[in-house]
């Protein structure tokens, strides 16, 4: 089994952190917008999550929206205003990635993104589950200085992914970190660990909490049209956590 692994959180709140932390998370990646995928929280979620993680590293998704990862000028500049907050805020990383309309990674893009984030630690994050040739990627990025790919192998969960993903981890042969994410538990996190060699996982181990609201309004939804439960939310539970590295023993 894997020596030393780390759990990295992905925390929906400052909240999530904290309880990350607790379970005894290496790392949270801080996110926004979790039905989308994640985009970059608020200024105001950063500075709380810094101020309350002592032990467990904070890193920030870098997303300006949800969506695909083909990104505008003027989204690329908001990117890059963020990355200065998170520099300035005390992030340990950030997390981005942006594809070209071929579905490549964008170099030019990116080039300015890892020039801002000089002295960070960077993830690549499941854009990478868009392009259209992994390995060529994985090359692309070791070239970028990232320091880790989070990715799913290009399935709907690790587990299904178990192939590429341990080719991936083969073939960077210690270049760069390969993350499986989505779909990870501790239920299958071992399985995960044993069948691709890597040592990084990245899941969001949360559980619904009932809300505090006695008196609600069944006619109103704050979505529109979008149906969503509103009177309950989702935080990140210590003891899944503990779960998942108990499970890598």
């Amino acid at each position: 089994m894997t020596e030393n692994p780390r759990i990295e959180i992905c925390a929906n709140s400052s909240e999530s952190a904290v309880r990350a932390q607790e379970g005894g998370a290496y790392r949270v990646e801080l996110c926004a917008g979790i039905p989308e995928g994640g985009t970059t929280p608020s200024y105001g979620e950063i500075v709380m999550a810094r101020k309350m993680l002592s032990e467990t590293k904070l890193h920030v998704i870098i997303r300006p929206r949800g969506g695909d990862f083909l990104y505008s000028k003027e989204e690329l500049e908001i990117m890059l205003h963020d990355v200065k907050i998170c520099r300035e805020l005390g992030a340990d990383g950030i997390v981005f990635g942006c594809l070209t309309a071929d579905g490549e990674i964008d170099m030019e893009a990116m080039r300015p993104l890892m020039e801002a984030s000089e002295g960070m630690n960077v993830t690549f994050h499941r854009a990478f589950d868009m392009c259209k040739d992994p390995m060529r990627a994985l090359e692309q990025i070791i070239e970028l200085g990232c320091t880790r790919i989070l990715t799913s192998g290009q399935e709907p969960t690790a587990e299904a992914g178990i192939p590429l993903l341990k080719q991936l981890v083969e073939r960077a042969a210690g270049r760069i970190i390969i993350m499986p994410g989505c779909g990870v538990r501790p239920a299958n996190i071992r399985k995960i660990a044993s069948e691709t060699g890597a040592c990084e996982f990245h899941f969001s181990g949360r559980k619904s909490v009932e809300s505090g609201m006695k008196y609600r309004n069944p006619r109103v939804s704050m979505g529109g049209t979008v149906k969503i439960e509103e009177y309950e939310r989702d935080i990140t539970a210590p003891e899944l956590v503990r779960a998942a590295y108990d499970a890598l023993k």
